[in-house]
């Protein structure tokens, strides 16, 4: 075992996905790269009563074809959809259990809500049932952690656990925090992300009563637009991005496949509006220069962003600001890009699949584009790689989060 005092280098061994535009990262990353767009009218319950009727639900799902049914009718759908990606990026990095101590080995999934099914479901019975007919299964189900712990229980992962809620921050907190937990010494592999399932009447009431998203009902598929003059609002998406994390070292001592190394990762909060980013973007603005320090990088060295562009009036106005303060002339010459025009914004998982975009690029040299992207707006100006993916070498990239509470979350992803 390596010394714990020793700073050591973060590898991603593995990789998992569940999103409305594949169900596996083979079929997901095809997807995405030929702009196909995964947002369609509510079919989860009848969304005529509201003012947004649309997102990125996953589609032909069955949890009980994925895991044990007795734990698909035990959890919530945002567990399922976690419990499955992670199963697939263990897989990925050929990481088997009987082979490694689980006390070294920790599993970090985090929810922005949790099981929002589970809680609706649930009030429901109380109201219609009684108490006595809420079920036992109800506060393990619904709790944002519960995520973390099945998938711990499954591998026999006796690291560090816990789930992290930092609102649309989450995926890439839970990823950053993970690998910190590898540096520090305290795991040699963490099972890290974030899984989201929030397509449901109440959390769809609360985000149309805040006017958060868009209700371009008639058109679904071209109403997520990043950066387009005439973007409403974000698309709501759910599904689930998952890594596998490692130490450098281990990974090399067991022959692992190393996709590239998470080499720089920071947190920071705009402390200045529940909702509303900075409007000067600083506190994206200092997680971006904190991300690129601790990766040791220039800003002269990132290929490519992966923005957390969510299709609303501030954020890609913001973030397009907050990109040209720290990178400066080398801002245009930099290719950005918003995934959320095809997935939709899974909210606590956008970074969790975020990263798993971030990594294929590195793999593939192919940047996925921002769809729906027509109409210029003088505010966002960069080349967003609008409609159509593009070839390019790609060595390192950047991604962007930031969640309500002003939460900001950047990572570095680069070739070793």
């Amino acid at each position: 075992m390596e010394s714990p005092s020793v700073s050591r280098r973060v590898v991603v061994t593995g990789l998992g996905i569940v999103t409305s535009i594949g169900h596996n990262v083979p079929d997901f990353w095809k997807n995405l790269t030929a702009g196909q767009c995964g947002i369609h009218r509510i079919g989860l319950f009848d969304p005529a009563p509201f003012a947004t009727q649309i997102g990125a639900e996953v589609r032909n799902w069955e949890a009980a074809d994925h895991m044990d049914p007795k734990e698909a009718r035990r959890n919530d759908r945002y567990t399922h959809f976690g419990f499955v990606a992670a199963a697939q990026a263990v897989k990925d990095a050929g990481l088997t259990m009987a082979s490694e101590d689980g006390d070294r080995v920790g599993v970090m999934i985090g929810s922005g809500i949790g099981g929002m099914y589970t809680y609706e479901s649930q009030l429901k019975v109380l109201a219609e049932r009684g108490p006595r007919k809420v079920s036992p299964f109800t506060i393990p189900s619904l709790i944002g952690n519960i995520c973390s712990g099945l998938v711990a229980i499954e591998l026999g992962a006796r690291g560090p656990n816990f789930g992290v809620v930092s609102a649309c921050a989450t995926g890439t907190h839970a990823i950053g925090e993970a690998a910190h937990a590898i540096r520090r010494g305290d795991a040699d592999v963490m099972v890290a992300g974030g899984s989201e399932a929030s397509i449901t009447p109440f959390a769809y009431a609360s985000f149309c009563a805040m006017k958060a998203m868009s209700t371009r009902n008639d058109s679904p598929e071209t109403a997520s637009r990043p950066f387009d003059a005439t973007r409403d609002g974000f698309v709501m998406g759910e599904g689930s991005g998952i890594l596998v994390l490692e130490s450098l070292a281990h990974a090399r001592a067991r022959g692992a496949r190393i996709y590239c190394e998470l080499a720089g990762y920071a947190a920071t909060c705009d402390a200045h509006h529940i909702t509303q980013p900075d409007p000067e973007g600083k506190g994206l603005s200092m997680a971006m220069k904190r991300a690129l320090a601790s990766a040791g990088t220039a800003p002269e060295q990132i290929d490519y962003i992966n923005a957390h562009g969510t299709s609303t009036p501030y954020n890609d106005k913001f973030e397009t600001l907050a990109i040209k303060k720290v990178f400066g002339d080398h801002a245009r010459k930099l290719a950005v890009s918003s995934t959320k025009s095809m997935t939709g914004h899974l909210l606590g998982a956008a970074g969790g699949i975020e990263s798993v975009i971030s990594v294929k690029t590195i793999e593939t040299g192919v940047i996925p584009p921002t769809i729906n992207l027509v109409n210029a707006d003088p505010d966002c100006d960069l080349d967003y790689v609008p409609n159509v993916a593009r070839q390019a070498p790609v060595r390192t990239v950047l991604s962007n989060n930031l969640g309500f509470g002003g939460q900001n979350a950047a990572a570095v992803f680069r070739a070793l």
